[in-house]
């Protein structure tokens, strides 16, 4: 089975898709619309009447600005926010790996939305709520499922398991300097071993023949053998929401999905995003209102869809080709997102010079 090219852009980790801007929402005769402004990464998307049953509510146009990916749209808020004026009233798209950079600049206001007393806790990585969660995406190993039972191959169980012969040049990576799943891949495996056990977890894994790449769709669309069919790798760094994908997107209707990903305890990585009210927004009010509706039954259950990612809030339904192909880790790898701030980009330049030099 082939993805057709074009939804490459659409099928992105936690980050599938592209905004479709929703249409202008009819007024009240006589009343004026207020005016939202939210910033998210590149990769959000939401269905347009979705949005426009909140603006139709509210009495307001919401105006989405992209900021680049996570990373690149945190940075930019942190340069506008020493103004004093906020570039957006609302940021979505803040994920686990950045949190505390955000928390610590003080760039959101607290917010305890009703909706946080239904949220998981493990969910809930913010005790003052500035930062309020609202999907989440497993980054895991997925896999060509006929190549492995053709091989009559057993599944890897564990990261362990991908350092024997067995699996030798079987795996595809990300480079975590220049791909969000990489960086995910990656501080699993630094739960998993340690800070001093992870440079030889990954140095055993360079020696059985790993292949690096700079991002997910080369990895995915040209060295992984279960999308495209053309690669050499049967195992591919990918999310747990991938399989459904290939249902979802199969050119010819198919019963079952023909990767698969690989749960096993901390062999995924969890990507947590999170959305805050921007300190010092003139529209506080309307930005409550926006955090309420994002956590609400009708965007939530629209995420999946749209951004390939799962909803916080329980009793949100999943899509039928979720439910059918997509595998939920019991016990994904976690780190203090203290630890990442402070350690990140040391431990990345350190892969760097262990696996590309």
């Amino acid at each position: 089975m082939k993805m057709k090219p074009v939804l490459v852009g659409v099928f992105l980790l936690m980050v599938l898709a592209a905004c479709t801007a929703p249409k202008p929402t009819t007024q009240t005769p006589g009343v004026e619309a207020g005016q939202l402004t939210v910033m998210t990464h590149d990769s959000f998307a939401v269905s347009a009447e979705v949005i426009a049953q909140f603006e139709a509510e509210n009495n307001v146009k919401v105006n989405f600005v992209k900021g680049g990916d996570a990373g690149a749209a945190l940075n930019r808020l942190l340069l506008t926010s020493m103004s004093g004026t906020p570039e957006a009233d609302v940021f979505f798209g803040l994920d686990n790996t950045f949190l505390s950079r955000a928390l610590d600049n003080d760039l959101f206001e607290p917010y305890a939305a009703p909706a946080l007393t239904e949220i998981p806790a493990s969910f809930k990585l913010d005790p003052q709520n500035r930062a309020l969660p609202i999907d989440y995406g497993d980054v895991c190993i997925n896999y060509d499922k006929a190549w492995f039972e053709s091989k009559s191959l057993p599944l890897p169980q564990s990261l362990v398991d991908l350092t024997k012969p067995i699996y030798q040049g079987l795996l595809v990576v990300e480079n975590p300097a220049t791909s969000s799943p990489g960086l995910s891949f990656f501080l699993a495996s630094v739960a998993e071993f340690g800070e001093s056990g992870w440079q030889s977890w990954w140095q055993a894994l360079k020696d059985n023949g790993v292949v690096v790449v700079s991002d997910w769709e080369t990895a995915y669309y040209t060295n992984f053998s279960g999308s495209s069919g053309r690669g050499s790798q049967p195992m591919v760094v990918s999310y747990a929401s991938s399989p459904a994908a290939e249902l979802i997107y199969a050119e010819t209707p198919m019963e079952e999905s023909p990767t698969g990903s690989i749960v096993a305890d901390g062999t995924c990585w969890r990507q947590i995003e999170f959305a805050g009210i921007l300190k010092g927004t003139p529209k506080r009010a309307l930005a409550e209102k926006f955090i309420d509706f994002m956590l609400s039954k009708p965007f939530q259950e629209d995420m999946p869809l749209q951004m390939f990612v799962f909803p916080v809030l329980p009793g949100a339904a999943l899509p039928e080709a979720f439910m059918r192909a997509s595998a939920i880790p019991a016990k994904p790898a976690v780190l203090d997102p203290l630890v990442i701030a402070a350690q990140r980009d040391g431990w990345v330049r350190a892969w760097t010079d262990l696996m590309l030099k």
